[in-house]
């Protein structure tokens, strides 16, 4: 076989293209504040070059290195910056990406303490943080997924087996045929991985119990169905377009009176616990029995990072449980991979460790403070300048429209043609919206201000089209 790299010279070019690879990304950083967020045609144009044949023979890594570079880099939008808006998604806090490139070196197996000592150990101590945190109970066990999506899926699977468990049945062994029934309530508003979670775990979407919402996505906690302990409930923390937050105390007292158990999908609310101006909107929150939260959303650690928080140990565990003769445990000693669906698994809890390291319990609420009074002054600018704010801005997202829905429609795509910012879209009461999510650390208020006049200049255009 070819060797990727010579033996004789092996540290040498391996470290030449580290250095590369970093002088690139160095590049890349200093550009990212002035790049425009739509690659343009002819940068898109050139992603066609990679649509060749598979090699027959060895390419020189350095050649690679600058292609991806020269081609890629261009193509990205870079959230990174302060002007990208875009579906939630945070930017990837310099510290935290720091020490994710030097994990990325150690190249370590998360799954069992050990395969890696150093990733088992900074799980515990990012758990045991997080918990203090938000203020979750002592006991809550975290796991370290690759999104809320995975850690909705392993907190819904855990409670589908603790409610058969209840009803006798035990589905490890025996399966869901011939099953107990189970109940699933959850919000008009609940998001599209929630489904995605139940079809996983064989609770179909035509099952479901919807409870309605109100006009800002809240779940009406009065209009719940009677529940019982074959019950489900999934509740959510920071909607996904209005960031509005469920009743959470009253959903949660309901389900205690009844044996159900809830889950709150808080993929980027849950860190509102975080703040002492924004933990209001979580009241009652502890009371749950699961929790799934983001880290590379309002947090800002680098793609990517999700946990799943339970508070019973126990039952997590046996819903991830996995056997064989070769996994060696280690007593005493944390096995990550009994919390989470996967067993092979990257090493995320590095990057989540120095972020919490170096920002500290103040640092972190002043970043979620900072992404909600930005979001504020975005609202009250645009809505100076004329623009309808379709949501009550409680957290970090603004829902904004124009007079008309076409004006809407037209002004967005101006919006991400135009590259000075990047907005998403939605659809809010049948209506169209442009979504602006406030995620990055990097998003200043003279950002903000560049994205009111942003959004004034694409709706003049669209006017005028």
């Amino acid at each position: 076989m070819t060797q990727i790299i010579d033996n004789a010279n092996g540290l040498n070019e391996f470290g030449a293209l580290l250095d590369q690879a970093r002088e690139y990304a160095g590049a890349y950083i200093n550009a990212a504040n002035d790049q425009s967020l739509n690659p343009g045609a002819a940068a898109l144009a050139r992603l066609s070059e990679f649509d060749i044949p598979l090699p027959d023979g060895p390419t020189d890594a350095s050649e690679m290195l600058a292609q991806l570079h020269d081609i890629g880099s261009p193509t990205t939008l870079p959230s990174t910056g302060g002007r990208y808006f875009g579906f939630v998604n945070g930017g990837a806090h310099p510290p935290a990406l720091a020490a994710k490139w030097l994990s990325d070196i150690w190249d370590q197996n998360a799954a069992f303490y050990v395969m890696s000592p150093i990733a088992a150990k900074l799980e515990d101590v990012c758990e045991r943080w997080i918990v203090e945190l938000l203020g979750l109970p002592k006991h809550t066990v975290a796991g370290f997924v690759g999104g809320t999506s995975p850690a909705i899926a392993a907190g819904l699977v855990t409670a589908r087996n603790e409610l058969l468990t209840k009803q006798g049945w035990d589905v490890v062994t025996r399966g869901l045929f011939g099953a107990p029934q189970i109940r699933v309530v959850v919000g008009a508003q609940a998001h599209g991985a929630v489904y995605k979670a139940l079809s996983y775990i064989g609770l179909g979407r035509d099952r479901v119990e919807i409870v309605p919402a109100d006009d800002q996505g809240r779940m009406i906690a009065e209009k719940m169905p009677k529940l019982d302990a074959h019950t489900l409930v999934v509740a959510q923390a920071g909607d996904v377009n209005s960031g509005a937050f469920d009743p959470l105390d009253a959903i949660c007292d309901k389900a205690q009176k009844a044996g159900a158990w809830v889950h709150v999908d808080g993929a980027l609310g849950l860190w509102a616990g975080a703040s002492k101006n924004k933990r209001g909107l979580l009241r009652g929150f502890e009371k749950a029995d699961s929790w799934a939260v983001d880290a590379h959303k309002t947090l800002n650690a680098p793609y990517d990072c999700g946990i799943i928080l339970c508070r019973h140990p126990e039952k997590l565990a046996a819903a991830m449980q996995a056997s064989g003769s070769y996994l060696q445990r280690t007593d005493g000693e944390r096995d990550g991979m009994y919390y989470v669906p996967e067993m092979s698994r990257r090493a995320r809890a590095t990057e989540l460790w120095a972020l919490l390291k170096t920002m500290g319990r103040s640092g972190v609420e002043e970043l979620v403070d900072q992404l909600c009074e930005r979001a504020e002054s975005l609202a009250e600018g645009l809505k100076a300048r004329g623009f309808q704010i379709k949501n009550h801005v409680v957290f970090n997202q603004v829902l904004v429209a124009c007079e008309t829905p076409k004006l809407t429609r037209a002004t967005l795509a101006n919006i991400q043609q135009g590259g000075e910012i990047w907005c998403g879209g939605a659809t809010w009461h049948d209506q169209p919206v442009i979504r602006a999510s406030i995620c990055s650390w990097a998003t200043t208020q003279a950002d903000i201000e560049r994205a009111i006049q942003a959004f004034c200049a694409a709706r003049e255009r669209a006017k005028n089209q």
